[in-house]
Formats: structure tokens, sequence, C-alpha cells
């Protein structure tokens, strides 16, 4: 469902003001209110579309709002040592401009859900298809958009009624707790999930909408969020068996990061963010929250972001060593490196010579002797996924709103690696959970792990979490919102595994050798962004601005330095042991 054009963006704007004059009222088409607009599908459908595009933002998923969370975690780190240091070293200050980037995005969208839904009937049961499916997208997004405000600012005000908006209240809303969030996100995923047809469906359901899969998967994201893992299991199970689509693995792990129909969109896709592919973009890039230039790029800054700056990008975020040295520790059933890091981080490797498009930095050919960094000051190693530095389409990037790659958010070898943690978690290791983990790394043609080699619960745990995991999504949204539920932020063994894994080297020369967090205190070269986490800084703070402009809006963990341990621990949630895999 590319979005070739802008429908109705100004939904927030919308007036209730009512003409006092005795004149004539006449209609203007191009300044619809609330009083003329929304009351039939297709008014609707506009509104599913502005929607759609308002996920396409800079502060949700065309720049910061996907970025920062890729920072967060311990896969990644800032090698340009500026923009997006305070989220990668998680100091985030309460005046940060950046920081409420996704906050201002995600309660655009909201609120045109919020439109949308008011003029559904709230049973189900007396609406048309086409009305059911309208309905089940607004509540998917505005589900989506409370997912990522909870991850990211952990209390945000709740804000589900589009009535609440006519009075100075309702727009100026007090925090919600992060339980009342989640409860709202499950509510809203879950309905969706019942409202929507499946990919299966064909046409623009298999085309980039939101389906009943998509619902389905999130709803088992969030459910694992607060360690309901009965639960998820049983709706990801349910994914699995077709229920909710069919879904599969790509044989070329490499077509989930390549733009183009013949990839976008594909079987193994549950849900992505459309962009625009190279050759058919405008030329203006709008880094407003309006975005209503006919002319506009419609892609995302993403590969800015990631891109070398010898090859025009602006060389921000790099690969962490841990996790380069990770692919390089075990080699497939062929004694060949893992296929996946080639498209994870774009160095020179001899294996690479006849695979995909060979050693290969945008179009050019790279020798052993080249030594490729992200930033040209402080090296880090560049980041290939959802860039075109493997893929050969251009020698250069054009800087901006230009990446055509569709963002994919979800997977379904994420439904299979959360499957197996779930059973885990549930039933201790089985041959179930590793039968699904298998499926993941047969793609990969890695070894078939074994049920003996994993005595314990907390070892299963232990190569999900930190082999399986990073390997398939290593450097993609979603490390930081794991690093939380799972509560490393809150046990010193755990915290101190991120300071290990987050240790990198800020400099041009040996960017691939192996580094120690041990050496810090010796090596001024060396830095661990986790060396500066204070408790409560694993969310972002809100910002003072905000809090400023709505007397209502109190600071959440990050604005107070609180430590977030308790809550984890009086939930009865435990945080899994460190396990050394190599014993």
């Amino acid at each position: 469902m590319k979005l070739n054009k802008y429908s109705l963006a100004l939904i927030l704007g919308l007036s209730t003001l009512v003409s006092c004059s005795d004149r004539m009222d006449l209609l203007n088409p191009n300044q619809q209110t609330s009083s003329t607009f929304g009351f039939n599908a297709d008014d609707l459908e506009e509104c599913v579309i502005a929607a759609y595009n308002h996920i396409r933002m800079e502060g949700s998923y065309a720049r910061v709002g996907y970025t920062i969370d890729v920072c967060r975690g311990d896969e990644a780190w800032n090698s340009s040592q500026v923009w997006y240091l305070p989220f990668d070293d998680l100091n985030a200050e309460v005046t940060s401009d950046i920081t409420w980037w996704p906050w201002r995005e995600w309660y655009y969208t909201i609120n045109v859900c919020n439109f949308t839904i008011s003029r559904c009937s709230e049973d189900n049961s007396q609406l048309s298809d086409k009305m059911k499916y309208i309905k089940g997208q607004m509540l998917f997004l505005r589900g989506l958009s409370y997912y990522n405000l909870v991850g990211y600012y952990q209390n945000p005000p709740l804000i589900t009624d589009y009535a609440t908006y006519s009075s100075l209240d309702g727009l100026y809303g007090g925090n919600s707790t992060y339980d009342a969030v989640l409860d709202q996100i499950e509510k809203d995923f879950h309905e969706a999930m019942e409202l929507l047809p499946s990919r299966d469906k064909g046409s623009e359901w298999a085309g980039g909408r939101a389906t009943c899969g998509a619902a389905a998967g999130y709803y088992a994201r969030t459910l694992m969020m607060r360690h309901k893992y009965n639960d998820a299991l049983t709706v990801l199970k349910d994914i699995i068996a077709k229920k909710y689509g069919t879904y599969r693995l790509m044989d070329n792990y490499g077509d989930n990061f390549r733009e183009g129909s013949a990839y976008e969109n594909n079987a193994e896709s549950l849900f992505e963010v459309q962009f625009l592919d190279y050759g058919s973009q405008g030329t203006d890039d709008e880094w407003t929250p309006v975005n209503t230039s006919p002319n506009a790029t419609q892609g995302s800054a993403i590969e800015s972001n990631f891109a070398p700056g010898n090859y025009g990008g602006w060389a921000d975020i790099s690969a962490s060593p841990w996790l380069y040295h990770l692919f390089k520790g075990e080699r497939t059933i062929n004694g060949t490196l893992d296929p996946r890091l080639y498209w994870t981080i774009g160095t020179y490797e001899t294996d690479w010579a006849d695979f995909e498009y060979g050693n290969v930095a945008y179009t050019q050919t790279l020798t052993a002797t080249d030594n490729i960094v992200t930033n040209n000051t402080y090296g880090g190693l560049p980041i290939a996924k959802f860039t075109n530095l493997r893929t050969g389409l251009y020698s250069t990037v054009t800087t901006g709103l230009h990446d055509g790659i569709n963002l994919r958010l979800m997977r379904y070898s994420d439904v299979l690696l959360r499957a197996a943690e779930c059973e885990n978690e549930v039933n201790g290791p089985t041959q179930q959970a590793i039968d699904w983990i298998n499926e993941v790394r047969n793609r990969a043609k890695l070894a078939d792990l074994e049920l003996e080699d994993f005595n314990t619960a907390d070892k299963l745990f232990e190569q999900i979490a930190n082999v399986e995991r990073p390997k398939e999504f290593g450097c993609e949204f979603g490390r930081g919102f794991d690093l939380i539920r799972w509560g490393f932020f809150y046990d010193n063994s755990r915290l101190q595994q991120l300071k290990e894994h987050g240790t990198v080297r800020r400099s041009t020369e040996g960017v691939k050798n192996p580094v120690n967090y041990s050496d810090i205190a010796n090596d001024p070269e060396l830095k661990s962004s986790f060396d500066t986490y204070l408790p409560g800084h694993e969310f972002l703070p809100i910002v003072q601005q905000l809090m400023n402009n709505n007397p209502n809006l109190k600071g959440n963990s990050a604005n107070y330095s609180t430590d977030n341990s308790s809550y984890f621990r009086d939930n009865g949630w435990t945080v899994r042991s460190v396990v050394d895999l190599s014993k």
C-alpha cells in the first residue's frame, strides 16, 4: 500500500466552531470541519490514509522515532558522538528538543485514530465489512502509537475518547500508569484482531495495510511486556498455525532488507512501514509534522543515519563490536559465515567474494585492504540493514528522507523466536522451543541446537536473548524494548553484561578488533554507553516544555532518576541469571 498522495493530514486541527452569521452558509470542501466530515466510509478511509501517513514522520519511523531505540540497545552505538549521543548514553536531558519528537508524532496519529473510531459504532456486529476494516486499522494504529509511547516514555497520558478534545481538561490530561496504558494497548490490538482480515485476502491486505496477523503479533508483543507468557504463547501458536494468515520465512534473509515489489510486503512480513522506492520519490524533504507537500520524498532517513561518511551518509550509528564478533563466532554447516552478517554489518570478508552482490559498499567493490568505517573521525562498523550498502543500487547516499526500503517492523522470525521464549518461560527448555529456534537457524544454514545442551530455562533464555535475537534482529528497532521487559537494567550482573556488550572503540583504526570492558580504564579510545546509565533512564524523560504547557503532566522515572526495579519485582517477575554459554 504505497501512499502516493497525502490526504487529510490535518485532523488534529479540525474545528468545531459554528457560524453565528445570518448569511447563507456554504460548505467549502477544502475547509471541512468535524461537524461536516467523517460521516461515511469514504471520508473515514481518508482518515485511515492520514494515520498511515503519520507513522512515516521523523518522530515516528522515518528517523529518530526508529533510531532512538536502535541506539538504546547494546547492538549499536552513536559513532558520530553527537546528535543521538544522549540516547546512546541513556542520559537524555529534559530540555532536549529531539526527545519529544516521537511524543509529537504518535499523539498526532492517536488524534486521527480517535476521531475515526468516534464515527464507528461501538457495536461491531452492526458494522459493514468496510467499516469493520476501517475501525480495525485505526485500533491497530492507536495501539501501535501507545506501544511506542509507553516503551519510550513509561507513563504517557491515555486519551481514547475524541470528545475529550472539546475541553481544556480533556486536551491537557495527566499521566496514566504504565499498566493502564498497556491495558489499553492490549484491548486495541485484541479488538483489531477480530475486525481485520488476514493477508490471505490479497490485494492491499497483502500490500501494506494492517491485518489481523499484524494485530495478533503486536498483541503477543504487548502481553510479553508484562510477562504474560502463557497468554502470548497461545496467540503466537495461532499465528504459526495460520489462524491469522499464511506466513513463512523467506528463503533469502536479505529479501527483508531490499526495496521493490519483489521483496517488500513479502510472506515473512507481519507489518511494515511503506516508503516510496528509489527513483519514484519527490524532491522535498519535509521534516515538519505536517508533511503536506505534493512533492514530498516519502522516504525515510534511516539510511542517512546509518551510512558511512565516505558514501554521503551522516555516519551517526554503528554496529557494536560485540555483535560483529557474535556473528564471527559461529559458522554455518558449510563452514562459511552466517549470511545475516552480510546484511547486518558492512565489512569486507573473504566469504563474501561470491555471495549476493559480493564485497561491495554501494557500487564500490571492496578489497581486503579497504578499511570501511561509519564515521570518518570516530570509526565504527557500518550498519547495512535498511540501506543500499549491499544492493549496488547507487554509489552515494542522497541524504535526507530518500531511503525507499520499507521498514519491516515485525517479521515471522520474530513470531518463532518469541514463541520459543514463551515456551521456555512456561514449560522450561522443551524440544518445541528448540524446534522453533532451529527453524530460524536453518535459514542461515546454522547447525541445529540440541535440547540436551540446555538443561535449564536460564541457559536457553541466554541463547535466545543474547545469541539468536541479536543475530536475527541486530540493529533493528526493538532491542531497547526487550532490555526493559527482561529487566536487564534491574540486575547488577545483567547491567554489567550490557556494559560489556556496549564497549566500543572510538577510532578509525582496528574497528574489527575485539574490545574488552576491563580495558576501559587504561585505554582512552574505549567507552561503554551503559557506564552513564542511571536508574530510571531506560526510558526517555518527558521534556520540560511539555510539562510547562500542561500543568497536569508530570515527569517519569527518567525525569527523577527513580529506580524501577521494585515495580519489576513486585509483579513477581525475575531477571534470568547470566549464563556462560561456552560451558
